[in-house]
């Protein structure tokens, strides 16, 4: 039977845009009231806020938060290059301008590792094009002694021009600049995406590229904390196989350990660790987490303080921190041209792991997200905090997860938390001074147990799916070995490939019916399948298309044990050697057999079915080059007398046939040629002579 389709009425594409476009640009006063609330979401849901129900949770979640951000701001500015009162700014100002612009109740956007890392080896390279010294101690001891001689001579050492703009502050004050700009670019990249309604593109980040870039950024992480950790005083890599060369450097320089800083590092490690797996086992007894980190730094500024570690042995230490905010100022347009590159990839992953966060809270806790107004949401996080000298942020998983857990209600939390780290900034910034770097360090590290044991999931990932994890391992290398950008890029490309390789060879069978029934499987797969006399049923599992058509024909002829050309050819030759033999008047045949046996011999003895089905439940389109293929194998066939039957075909399909010509002009045979089940195609082969 032959399915009557539906008529679509035909769209005035053009009119329908005009359309859209006029209805886009009016201006009435709901519109403006609705552009604004969407625009700012807590308008809509702050004036419904149950403050009985929600209020306590939000503040028990925004005090942990907060206190978990203090050290994690100050450690994560060893990773950005800069100073730990703008990792203060940034998680201050992003946590403000979420609660008012973002839709996820449960996300903390702050700062983040992996965006740090990324703006840190731009800030590092910028400042080396520019002739600085990236050794951490070299601002700060010049510093020191231009203090102490009451002269400029720090200010005169970094006076130097770069892209037009003279630059006279000094190495931080430069490397701010670039951070900012950096910043200020990757959230107009946000923005813009948000416009344009770009956020399809983090559809191409798989998992397996997401989990394999953050472990590959996890181990560059580690690699750049050891210097920390050990107390010696290497210059930062830059460039390609940055890792290697960073760890060639440490081995170099082991001699010159400190051992102060390895003591310190040690005990803090293991309480860190201990105090981690002891807050993971017991996590469900605990009504909020542990402030293991605020407790480690608190007990370590006082040690070194009283200890006088930094001038007895020479342990790196934080040094000032000022209290209240420097005034506003707009980033460099010149440096902004120099970073705009750069910020793309910067750009695209905070927007990733923030959607992706969201998302994950949303669907935890039954609401919904519009991922249009996240990429705002992040985009201002960027652009705005950018003029308070802060830089890039993102959502975090640690954080996120945490502020699910101790009860988190709404964003309120945020507010919450942005309040602990202003207490920071406006009073107790100071007090950090003597603080080691080590035990920052320390810090890091131990946040990145998480990605770092997506090593032991290998085995795990592997048995589920081997091409997700050689994805996942080639990301994760690439991320380390040459660089978390170029990482990145790879991981996509790659990922990419593997689907178009997969489409190109996918599986392919000849499937026998599952007796008694009107079912028909892989009769490779499965066991005590009944094959169908005379009628061979082929599947192939993908999009027939100009990249898979060679390997479909090779299937399927080797499937059916019969290339149609060949026997073809071979039938041909044979007829020209009985005409030759005829013309010399001889009737015995080149095979020593009679003329009344020769039509015998043209029928091969391979040919055992006279119906050929393809199974296309499988095949999701079909572009010129598979139409003209199915045309061909029809063609092919029919000269053998055997008639090709397609089953199972979609909508989209049919129609790429039908517009191919596929049934001919009048569509005459186009139900004797498509079936809507394999099991009418067989049963219709069955009735053929």
């Amino acid at each position: 039977f032959l399915m009557e389709r539906k008529t679509h009425v035909k769209i005035n594409r053009k009119e329908a845009m005009l359309a859209k476009l006029r209805k886009s640009c009016s201006c009435t006063p709901k519109k403006v009231k609705n552009f604004i609330m969407d625009f700012f979401p807590v308008l809509k849901w702050l004036p419904k806020y149950q403050c009985k129900e929600y209020i306590w949770g939000d503040i028990m979640s925004g005090l942990v938060i907060g206190i978990i951000l203090v050290p994690q701001a100050i450690a994560y500015s060893l990773l950005a290059g800069l100073k730990p009162i703008y990792s203060l700014y940034t998680s201050f100002f992003a946590n403000i301008i979420y609660f008012l612009m973002g839709t996820s109740r449960h996300v903390s956007v702050g700062i983040f590792s992996l965006i740090s890392l990324m703006v840190g080896q731009v800030v590092d390279r910028e400042l080396l094009l520019a002739g600085f010294d990236l050794n951490d101690d070299a601002s700060s001891a010049l510093a020191d002694s231009s203090l102490q001689n009451n002269s400029q001579s720090n200010i005169t050492a970094f006076n130097v021009t770069i892209a037009g703009m003279n630059t006279e502050c000094g190495k931080e004050c430069y490397a701010i600049g670039i951070a900012t700009a950096l910043t200020f670019v990757a959230g107009m990249y946000q923005v813009l995406m948000g416009i344009f309604r770009l956020g399809f593109v983090s559809m191409y980040l798989s998992e397996s590229v997401l989990d394999g870039f953050a472990t590959g950024a996890s181990l560059t992480i580690l690699t750049a904390q050891v210097k920390y950790l050990i107390g010696i005083k290497i210059p930062r890599s830059q460039g390609h196989g940055m890792l290697v060369i960073t760890w060639i450097n440490i081995f170099r320089n082991i001699s010159q350990a400190n051992l102060c800083d390895v003591i310190t590092s040690a005990i803090c490690i293991m309480v860190l660790v201990t105090a981690k797996e002891l807050g993971d086992r017991y996590k469900h007894k605990l009504k909020f987490p542990l402030p293991t980190e605020l407790v480690v730094i608190v007990v370590a500024t006082l040690v070194s303080h009283y200890g006088k570690l930094n001038e007895v042995y020479a342990s790196s230490v934080s040094g000032a921190i000022p209290t209240g905010f420097i005034p506003p100022k707009v980033p460099h347009f010149n440096l902004m041209l120099r970073v705009a590159v750069d910020a793309l990839p910067l750009a695209i992953v905070s927007f990733v792991f923030t959607i992706s966060l969201s998302e994950m809270c949303a669907k935890k806790y039954a609401y919904t997200i519009q991922a249009n107004q996240e990429m705002f949401a992040v985009g201002f996080c960027n652009i705005i905090p950018s003029f308070f000298h802060s830089f890039a942020t993102s959502a975090a998983l640690a954080k996120t997860l945490v502020k699910t857990s101790t009860g988190c209600q709404t964003q309120v939390s945020g507010v919450i938390s942005a309040m602990v780290v202003l207490l920071v900034l406006l009073f107790l910034a100071p007090l950090f001074y003597s603080l080691q770097k080590c035990v920052l360090a320390c810090i890091i590290i131990v946040s990145l147990r998480g990605a770092l044991r997506k090593f032991r999931d290998v085995p795990a990932r592997y048995y589920v799916n081997k091409v997700d994890t050689l994805v996942w391992i080639v990301t994760t290398f690439a991320s380390a070995l040459i660089s978390i950008e170029i990482g990145l890029l790879v991981g996509i490309v790659f990922s990419m490939l593997c689907i178009i390789v997969r489409t190109q060879r996918p599986r392919t069978a000849l499937l026998g019916q599952i007796q008694d029934t009107s079912f028909y499987e892989d009769d490779l797969e499965y066991e005590n399948l009944y094959s169908v006399p005379k009628v061979k049923i082929f599947r192939f599992e993908a999009p027939l298309y100009y990249a898979n058509r060679n390997y479909f024909l090779k299937s399927l002829y080797r499937l059916t044990n019969l290339d149609p050309n060949l026997e073809a050819a071979r039938r041909k030759k044979y007829e020209k050697k009985e005409k030759r033999h005829l013309k010399k008047g001889d009737h015995t045949t080149a095979n020593g057999l009679g003329i009344r046996e020769t039509s015998l011999q043209l029928v091969p003895k391979q040919i055992d079915f006279h119906a050929l089905i393809v199974d296309c439940s499988s095949i999701s389109f079909l572009d010129t080059t598979g139409v003209n293929t199915l045309k061909e194998i029809l063609k092919d066939y029919k000269d053998l007398n055997i008639s090709v039957l397609l089953a199972c075909c979609n909508p989209s399909v049919i129609d790429s046939l039908t517009r191919g010509s596929y049934f001919g002009k009048d569509f005459g045979s186009m139900q004797e040629m498509l079936f809507y089940s394999i099991h009418h195609a067989v049963q219709f082969a069955k009735d053929q002579k």
